[in-house]
């Protein structure tokens, strides 16, 4: 088959986890012997042709200029490119900036869409984002011939809402199995006796309330708040926490490594997300080894499943603190890391969107 990859900046990856995916699917396409070609940002800082096999196109992205605008400038030019290629099967991941292109994707390949997550939920979005953003997200199920959810709530979702069915394939992640104890002095940290939480400093992670709880708590082990904090929220809650030394902003953190340790030698790890599919970090936390705490929502849950302790208020993140240890739930831990070596990894994932490209493909394609 001869297949595209939309919506991402491009590969290899330098932002996040479609252009993560993007990258690990598209050369598992190569390997498997199909023609593959992944579009990318003009400037991305990979300039080949080729990534592994993987036909790279450029196309010219203004959001360095215009910011979030510059987007639909960007999907538009690959779009628009897209229509002299050919293709057997388009990939788009994700629809926010490329759906209200639908009227001019090419009739002949097949279009299947990752819908992500619920985005126009997300509270950092004013009032008319918000709306923008539902009415792509109607564009999008509406008009592509095939879904995909990367979570059963979003599955589930989509189907209460438009009556279209979508094919379940979760996230990846891959195995952490050899910790460094030595990285654990450059955050003034001792194995197991501080807790952490990462996230995006939005609301809808919920930092506020597990902040509050931890100030609630007699415990008093530190706890590292990973993300970039330099935003108005990271200013509200830097100054509302400022009297508790025990809390540590620490900023936004990249290396994976050190991720991958501190996740593994802390206490607990606290996930706060409450809006999407699957997300990446959670995934990485449970290969991570780390006993991992979660907001009561369904897209967690759809994960976790009962392999971690759920919170829904500072009463119960002070609860948590002040009687769960890792120590004491290493089965939990367990438990989560085999469910990524047998649900989560990214062989599987892989194999699961091939099979997918092959069934559509294989059927002849439906009016839209």
């Amino acid at each position: 088959m001869k297949i595209a990859i939309l919506g991402t900046r491009g590969v290899p990856n330098y932002y996040g986890g479609f252009e993560q995916f993007a990258e690990f699917f598209s050369v598992y396409l190569v390997e498997q012997g199909h023609e593959v070609y992944c579009y990318n940002s003009h400037n991305h800082p990979f300039q080949e042709k080729l990534f592994n096999g993987v036909h790279i196109i450029h196309q010219h992205d203004p959001e360095y200029k215009y910011g979030t605008f510059g987007q639909f400038l960007y999907d538009y030019n690959c779009i628009m490119d897209s229509r002299k290629r050919n293709f057997d099967i388009i990939l788009q991941l994700g629809y926010t900036s490329n759906s209200i292109w639908f009227f001019l994707l090419p009739k002949k390949p097949i279009i299947i869409t990752n819908m992500d997550g619920i985005e126009w939920k997300r509270s950092k979005y004013s009032r008319p984002v918000q709306q923008f953003l539902k009415f792509a997200e109607r564009l999008a199920a509406k008009s592509s011939d095939y879904l995909v959810s990367d979570s059963l709530g979003i599955q589930t979702f989509l189907w209460n809402r438009y009556k279209k069915k979508s094919t379940y394939i979760a996230y990846g992640a891959n195995l952490f199995s050899t910790p460094t104890e030595e990285i654990l002095k450059e955050y003034n940290v001792e194995k197991e006796n501080y807790n952490m939480i990462m996230a995006r400093f939005e609301p809808e992670n919920n930092l506020d309330m597990v902040l509050e709880g931890v100030t609630m708590c007699q415990n008093k082990m530190p706890i590292l708040v990973i993300g970039k904090h330099e935003t108005k929220y990271g200013d509200y809650l830097k100054n509302k926490f400022k009297a508790h030394s025990n809390i540590k902003f620490i900023g936004g953190l990249y290396n994976l490594e050190h991720l991958n340790n501190l996740r593994y030698y802390s206490n607990i790890y606290f996930h706060g997300h409450s809006v999407g599919g699957t997300n990446p970090s959670l995934l990485e936390a449970m290969a991570s080894q780390a006993l991992v705490i979660a907001h009561n929502n369904e897209f967690n849950k759809g994960i976790l499943k009962e392999n971690s302790y759920y919170f829904s208020n500072p009463v119960d993140v002070k609860n948590i603190l002040n009687t769960i240890k890792k120590n004491d739930n290493l089965q939990l831990v367990q438990n989560n890391f085999e469910a990524i070596e047998k649900e989560f990894n990214w062989k599987k994932i892989n194999g699961e969107y091939l099979q997918l490209f092959e069934e559509c493909f294989s059927r002849l394609k439906k009016p839209k």
